[in-house]
């Protein structure tokens, strides 16, 4: 019997992902840094070497660089070597928006290349963009068994989220009889992942069938549906897209969360940790003699003088004496002045707080943003990269204080709920 070849991975990493914000303004969504010490991209990544998989091709598109960067060789992912490898693969065409990947299924098209000098028996598709633990081993010999075609891995979720998702209807025997993508009105609560195990042959004929059809959700998977083998594989795991503010922020506090099932430890989560921010060089974290920490994740290189409170710190964050962090995150090296506090908030690299400000102030949660109303709805409020917020200076909820942003930058000594800086 013929040896099945190891599947190739195409992972997904080009998205804008503009739903959060200022936290995408200078990096892809997959590089936003997640849990202290990750990036999103590294579950999909770590997913893959966990499965035994050893070639990769990452297709990127917006602001690639500081994903790039965190890619390196692939060695934090032991994708190096004679026969393994992670692959970057931007674009062919242009640098212009209209030149950019007009769906999936374009994506995947314009590469069609890497597909055709590196022949395999399945073709395996991811998102750049989602939390989760899953062995994809274990797919790819549900797929081989039902002698599918197509398999989508698919999950039961809340009815009111499904309209986010493409839905599969299926039959007794798991095969999808009927698809809905993003549907108003829902007949089903089956959610599709993004994860798609396709046969080689029938992806590449699929691909060059019809060159009109851009998007696998919209157009390749209904077809399919109706002419070919499509099954849904079932998933009862852990698994977030953590697209939104609000979806970010709760997973991350998962993270630090009793009876969790999300641990990234231990569930073999590797980042590239000589990337930006070298953790890897970091010293411990340091604790002054008035320090108080509870139910928070602390990485290497803080230095906690303050009080710190369900709240999750990347590597080099300072909070000085009398300051508090509650129910927050913290990117790489910001600073908490002395007698500053920090509630509900989230804050990209390098923010400086100075000393008796506040962030997160008042009880009002629930009056959106003025100019991002469907981003910050919930009381979170966001710190852009390297921003300053002025000793005294008090900012409400819902509020964005751009990146870069500098202390003649501020109107007023009070930032009101919902405002923009």
């Amino acid at each position: 019997m013929r040896t099945k070849k190891d599947a190739l991975v195409l992972l997904l990493a080009g998205g804008v992902g503009s739903r959060l914000n200022i936290l995408v303004q200078s990096r892809a969504k997959p590089a936003v840094p997640f849990a202290g010490m990750y990036r999103i991209i590294d579950f999909s990544l770590s997913n893959v070497m966990n499965s035994g998989l050893t070639k990769v091709g990452v297709l990127t598109q917006y602001k690639p660089l500081s994903l790039m960067r965190h890619l390196g060789t692939g060695a934090a992912w032991d994708f190096t070597g004679r026969s393994r490898g992670v692959k970057i693969l931007p674009p062919h065409t242009g640098f212009q928006d209209s030149d950019w990947y007009k769906g999936t299924a374009d994506a995947v098209r314009q590469n069609i290349d890497f597909l055709e000098k590196n022949p395999s028996d399945e073709v395996i598709l991811l998102s750049g963009d989602h939390i989760y633990n899953m062995d994809f081993h274990a797919m790819l010999e549900y797929h081989r068994f039902k002698k599918a075609d197509v398999t989508i891995g698919m999950m039961v979720v809340p009815i009111s989220e499904i309209h986010q998702f493409g839905a599969g209807i299926t039959d007794m025997h798991n095969r999808i009889i009927d698809w809905e993508e993003k549907p108003e009105n829902p007949k089903t609560n089956l959610a599709s992942m993004g994860i798609y195990v396709f046969d080689y042959k029938y992806l590449l004929d699929s691909l060059y069938k019809d060159r009109e059809e851009v998007d696998f959700g919209m157009h390749i998977l209904p077809r399919a549906i109706d002419n070919d083998n499509v099954f849904a594989y079932p998933f009862y795991g852990y698994w977030r897209d953590v697209g939104t503010i609000q979806s970010y922020w709760e997973t991350n506090m998962d993270v630090i969360r009793k009876e969790s099932p999300l641990d990234p430890e231990s569930w073999g989560i590797h980042t590239n940790v000589e990337a930006d921010g070298r953790p890897a060089d970091r010293a411990p974290a340091r604790y002054g003699s008035n320090a108080k920490v509870r139910s928070s994740m602390i990485s290497a290189g803080c230095k906690i003088l303050g009080t710190v409170e369900n709240s999750v710190l990347a590597p080099g964050v300072v909070v000085e004496e009398g300051a508090l962090v509650r129910d927050s995150i913290l990117f790489a090296d910001c600073v908490v002045g002395k007698n500053s506090e920090v509630d509900l908030s989230i804050f990209d690299k390098r923010v400086h707080i100075q000393g008796d400000a506040k962030v997160g102030v008042g009880t009002n949660h629930k009056t959106p943003n003025k100019e991002y109303p469907k981003h910050l709805y919930t009381g979170i409020s966001l710190i852009g990269k390297e921003a300053i917020v002025p000793s005294g200076v008090s900012i409400g909820r819902n509020c964005i204080v751009n990146s870069h942003t500098r202390e003649d930058a501020y109107p007023a000594k009070e930032i009101p709920d919902s405002e923009t800086v």
